[in-house]
Formats: structure tokens, C-alpha cells, sequence
């Protein structure tokens, strides 16, 4: 029977949750405010950790971005020693940080899904008697084939 989760999608999930209590609880640099560790993805040999973050108070400034990641780069032999001494792993996987722009992307798309609804409400209430008629001429079309049939 084949294993439902490999050792390294575990150790991925373990470590995503510990980052994320390290970085709330003990990492106080303060160009890294409110960080989220989105996902974890763990080689096949434990050798190698991306960690993927989220900011939610830069507002889609670059800078504050490249530098916060920067700043946790620098720190990843911290990471990786509380790692080492929380979930006791014979070999600590070698963390790198990269920022996740999926909440960023998802954000913007909402908007613009957001917006033509808007948009299309607008536009069905300057066009929807037009519309309503050809709804019910079409209603009535298919009445009248079915009653021939």
C-alpha cells in the first residue's frame, strides 16, 4: 500500500508550522512585521527548504518586500538552528526564503472580478427591459416547439 504523505511533504508541514510560530513569537527584527509562512516545499533528500512568506502590512511596496526578505535570508542559520533543536532532525535542510505573490495576485483579481460585476450590473440595468423581452420572446419560442412536438 502506497504512503499517503512522503517523509518529505511531512517534514514540510512540521516546518511550516514551526517558522511560523518563530517568526511570530521569537524573530523581533523590526523590518519584518507581519509575516506568514504561506508554504514550505522540502527536497526529496531533506537537503533544501524554500520557505514562501506573505507580509500583510507592506501594501505592495518592492522595496520593504526585497528587504524583508533579505533580512530573513540573513537569518535562516537562526531558522535552522530552532529547527534543528524543535522537530530533531538528523539533517536540517538548508533554508532559503522567497516572497509568495499569490496573495497579491488573488487580491487584484477579486478586484477586477469585482468590478465587472459592478460593471455588468450597470450594464444589465441600462439594457434589462431590452433584455427581459428577449428572454421571455425566447421562453415563449421554445413553448410553442415544444406544443408542435
Amino acid at each position: 500500500m502506497a504512503k499517503e504523505f512522503s517523509r518529505a511533504d511531512r517534514v514540510a508541514q512540521q516546518m511550516k508550522r514551526e517558522i511560523a510560530v518563530l517568526l511570530q513569537r521569537e524573530f523581533k527584527d523590526p523590518r519584518v512585521k507581519m509575516a506568514t509562512v504561506s508554504d514550505v516545499r522540502v527536497s526529496g533528500d531533506l537537503s533544501y527548504a524554500k520557505v514562501y512568506v506573505t507580509f500583510l502590512n507592506f501594501n505592495n511596496d518592492e522595496a520593504e518586500v526585497k528587504e524583508a526578505i533579505k533580512v530573513l535570508n540573513r537569518a535562516k542559520g537562526f531558522f535552522r538552528g530552532q529547527i534543528g533543536h524543535l522537530m530533531k532532525l538528523r539533517i536540517v535542510p538548508d533554508i532559503s526564503f522567497y516572497y509568495d505573490k499569490s496573495l497579491d495576485t488573488g487580491m487584484r483579481l477579486s478586484s477586477l472580478i469585482t468590478s465587472t460585476i459592478a460593471h455588468d450590473k450597470a450594464l444589465s440595468r441600462e439594457f434589462g427591459t431590452e433584455a427581459e423581452e428577449n428572454a421571455a420572446e425566447a421562453a415563449e419560442n421554445e413553448q410553442n416547439l415544444e406544443e408542435e412536438d
